[in-house]
């Protein structure tokens, strides 16, 4: 019987801006519903709700460029975000320190199969195959901390073939990056190469094959990319 050969994880990595450095990723957070008005367009109140997390596998992170339009679904959504690298353990840390854990931030866009998590809502079951899936973690490139202080504020945008789709700022978020990164380090150890999705603002939509995506946080590089 032929021995079962296990291949190597593949780890991806993103380029960091302006420099031949790669940023190996481990593990990538999400939190849930961070901009009021998203919140409400979801049906939530944002007054309410404390920060709820969900993961993609480490592997679902590309770059830009072409993306295939994955399998099982109708109605895949796109939901830009401002991205925290992480470069620092960190465990149960408060917000005032949480800011010694970053490495640097990035542009992502959470991709979503809307019509599976809707039913997985309906059903009180996970979102995993909603949110997880192959190639559902678009990422820019990253600029460290030295070059893009934190952001309190700024645009954040997200273009469909041109067409304005998103339009946030950074200071709509519900839970600012401190407060968030000590949530989550209260839950689990936070460790280089973690990735940190802070939420999206309202707008979010469908796209299809043969879309160009085109989502920027201001100061950070842009991350376009086109459905295929």
């Amino acid at each position: 019987m032929p021995a079962f050969v296990i291949p190597e994880p593949r780890r991806p990595v993103l380029a960091v801006h302006g420099t031949d450095a790669l940023f190996p990723v481990r593990r990538v957070y999400c939190v849930g519903r961070n901009y009021a008005a998203h919140a409400r367009e979801m049906g939530a109140d944002p007054d309410r709700e404390p920060p709820f997390f969900f993961s993609k596998p480490g592997d679902a992170v590309v770059p830009g460029g072409q993306i295939p339009y994955p399998p099982a679904t109708a109605d895949l959504h796109h939901e830009v975000e401002l991205v925290v690298a992480i470069g620092r353990t960190g465990t149960a840390v408060t917000a005032a320190d949480a800011p010694g854990l970053i490495y640097g931030f990035a542009v992502g866009v959470d991709l979503t199969r809307r019509d599976l998590q809707a039913v997985a809502k309906k059903g009180g079951k996970p979102w995993d195959m909603a949110k997880g899936f192959d190639n559902s973690a678009p990422v820019g490139a990253l600029v460290p901390l030295d070059a893009f202080p934190m952001p309190e504020a700024g645009p954040i945008t997200l273009d469909v073939n041109g067409q304005r789709r998103q339009t946030g700022d950074v200071s709509d978020m519900i839970w600012p990056v401190p407060d968030m990164l000590a949530h989550l380090s209260a839950l689990v150890t936070l460790e280089p190469g973690d990735l940190v999705f802070t939420g999206t603002p309202d707008g979010v939509g469908s796209i299809n094959r043969g879309d160009l995506v085109q989502a920027e946080v201001a100061g950070l590089p842009l991350l376009a990319f086109t459905m295929v």
